[in-house]
């Protein structure tokens, strides 16, 4: 097929000192830190829907960007040619993974019989250039979201007929998915939330939501699927409330409807900083409980109160985001995709290019940084030394269940004179200074 982007080429690292905006600067695949190459920490992915599908459209106006397999005006002949394009993306800029939708690769029909048909015709188109490219797909989803069907969500829906639609579409999303050998599959519940309490049963839909993820969970042993299921959190939009709202929401969620144990967190940092906390915070609640499975790398814009899916540029968001997954000895098989979209007046082909050189850089330097200042050891040692006191005394007694009411109480009374250390936040931020 003929290059959608022959003004393109193929992106190579250049260094630090190229002024060429289609070269890597920091982003080396094979450069090794800490004897692992980049490209194996950071995993990389496309996510279809923003890159492929986007068109520009905001609340106030109409599409700009220009897209040449946009202009196709059969559905699937488009479906094919974007499909197409999304590869010569991925071999250009050398990115191992992607991420879709069941209905970003593939329009819907009349009947679910029909969708599902146009669904496999593209499986089998994309399972052929997979064959022919080093790109994989990190995960699949189904969405559950746009269509009509959905407008009072899908697993909490107020409406069984809807439940029953919305699991045979996860059904087959699964399918496709480890067809394809999908690392992982996604659930983001897009509109399973409310927006007011006076019409919603709350307690049915978050049981019903959680009947859904245990036959998804079933279905996946059922038919060997070996992919990481994961659960996205979002505090608002497009409802009011997500029940879904944040890492700790959906560790509790998980927790109490036995799924702790199957399903891992994919977070994005977007949806991270409209629930009012940092990216890091999010991603070390998942870390210390086991759950980080995979992240979503955009940013916001603070001064937007809406979810702006930005390619990421952030150096010290990616930082503090590669410490924790450093720590956590990794991110596969989950991965870092790029679930952000070109602002709307980027709109030419090269500013797909672009801007993804600009986010991969970003996290390039971010894991440069991350992983020298875990190896100074410089904030560990002074975590460490801020929390002796729990390691031997009174502390290590409460902490080896030694020490009860009684006990404390003769503790404080005898030891009344506390004294305190400085937390000094603002060494510590000039210490992170120092290595970005």
């Amino acid at each position: 097929m003929t290059s959608f982007f022959p003004e393109v080429p193929e992106i190579k690292f250049e260094g630090p000192d190229s002024r060429n905006p289609l070269a890597f600067k920091y982003y080396n695949a094979e450069g090794k830190i800490g004897g692992k190459s980049m490209k194996d920490h950071l995993r990389f992915s496309i996510a279809y829907w923003h890159t492929m599908n986007g068109g520009g459209v905001d609340p106030f106006g109409v599409a700009t960007m220009v897209r040449p397999w946009l202009t196709i005006s059969d559905p699937m002949e488009q479906a094919r040619a974007r499909m197409h394009a999304m590869f010569e993306i991925g071999q250009k800029l050398g990115m191992p993974f992607f991420c879709f939708h069941d209905r970003d690769i593939a329009p819907e029909g009349e009947t679910l019989a029909e969708t599902n048909k146009n669904l496999d015709e593209i499986i089998a188109l994309t399972k052929k250039l997979m064959a022919d490219s080093e790109l994989k797909l990190l995960w699949g989803t189904a969405c559950l979201f746009t269509h009509p069907r959905f407008v009072h969500g899908a697993a909490t829906s107020c409406n069984a007929d809807v439940f029953a639609y919305a699991a045979a579409q996860v059904k087959k999303a699964i399918e496709v998915t480890a067809e394809l050998g999908g690392a992982n599959y996604v659930f983001w519940g897009g509109r399973e939330g409310y927006d007011t309490l006076l019409n919603t049963d709350m307690k049915l839909e978050l049981d019903n939501l959680a009947r859904l993820l245990h036959m998804a969970v079933a279905y996946k042993k059922e038919i060997g699927f070996t992919g990481q299921l994961l659960i996205e959190p979002k505090p608002l939009e497009p409802t009011k409330h997500q029940y879904d709202r944040d890492v700790a929401t959906c560790i509790a969620f998980l927790k109490t409807y036995d799924l702790d144990t199957e399903l891992k967190i994919n977070i994005e940092q977007n949806h991270a900083t409209l629930a009012g906390h940092t990216y890091a915070h999010e991603i070390m609640t998942a870390r210390i409980y086991g759950l980080l499975g995979s992240l979503d790398a955009n940013q916001g814009d603070y001064l937007v109160g809406w979810d702006t899916d930005q390619l990421p540029t952030d150096i010290y968001e990616a930082t503090f985001a590669m410490y924790e997954v450093l720590k956590n000895g990794g991110i596969a098989p989950g991965g870092m995709n790029f679930d952000a979209k070109l602002r709307r007046g980027s709109f030419e082909p090269a500013d797909i290019f672009h801007g993804f050189v600009a986010g991969m850089d970003t996290y390039a330097r971010g894991l440069k940084a991350a992983h020298a200042l875990l190896e100074s050891g410089e904030l560990e040692d002074f975590r460490k030394q801020r929390y002796a006191s729990w390691n031997s005394g009174i502390g290590k007694q409460i902490i080896d269940g030694k020490a009860g009411f009684a006990e404390l109480e003769k503790y404080a009374l005898e030891n009344s004179s506390i004294k305190n250390t400085s937390g000094r936040q603002e060494v510590l931020e000039a210490i992170v200074n120092r290595y970005i």
